[in-house]
């Protein structure tokens, strides 16, 4: 028998985890099965499980890997800026970025990402296991915010003496924002989003006194 290459195995796995993706996007994680998952993959089902042994290890599959992007286009942003010298982008042009790419991605996927990532935050509402499995990359996201902000701190983007953490937190928390937005309001873009919070961040010194 001829020896599967790790190029054919890594296709495969991908091709399962795309299709599982597309039942969660159509039926939510809870109701998405091996049975769909498998009719949705095209494979025979001995395929499928020769890969993964059931939903749960599929569902640590997509865990590990970081499905949105978003944590590898913050890295992006830091590592260009460290490459050329330069500051990092302002917060709300690294918050167009992020969420252009998530865009961008779910086009290039044929999935829609924001809507998978509104049923993952609440299938890990639901479900403590979930949750464990979920928190990882979430944490993941802040702490490559926590990076973009020590950057932008050293480069004189925010105020000296600026808690890099703190500032994490408040840019993880504008990507649900967006998210949310997208799928149930369905009017926001990148570029809306990102003048949003120009606007915001520029206020007049006077609306503080």
């Amino acid at each position: 028998m001829p020896k599967v290459s790790d190029e054919h195995r890594t296709e495969k796995r991908q091709q399962i985890i795309a299709a599982t993706l597309r039942c969660v996007e159509r039926d939510g994680f809870h109701k998405t099965t091996m049975a769909a998952v498998v009719q949705e993959s095209g494979l025979s089902a001995g395929s499928v499980y020769t890969y993964f042994r059931g939903k749960h290890e599929i569902i640590h599959a997509i865990a590990a890997s970081g499905v949105t992007g978003i944590k590898d286009a913050i890295n992006g942003l830091i590592a260009e800026a460290a490459r050329s010298g330069a500051a990092p982008p302002r917060p709300e042009r690294a918050i167009e970025t992020a969420t252009q790419h998530l865009l961008d991605l779910s086009e290039e996927l044929g999935i829609n990402l924001p809507r998978i990532a509104l049923q993952t935050w609440a299938e890990a509402a639901r479900d403590p296991e979930f949750l464990a499995l979920m928190a990882p990359e979430a944490r993941g996201i802040r702490a490559a915010w926590r990076r973009y902000a020590e950057a932008a701190i050293d480069a004189g983007q925010f105020r000296e003496g600026a808690d890099p953490e703190k500032i994490a937190m408040v840019l993880t928390g504008l990507l649900p924002g967006f998210i949310l937005q997208r799928v149930v309001i369905g009017d926001v873009t990148p570029k809306a989003y990102a003048a949003g919070l120009t606007d915001l961040l520029d206020y007049p010194q006077r609306a503080t006194q």
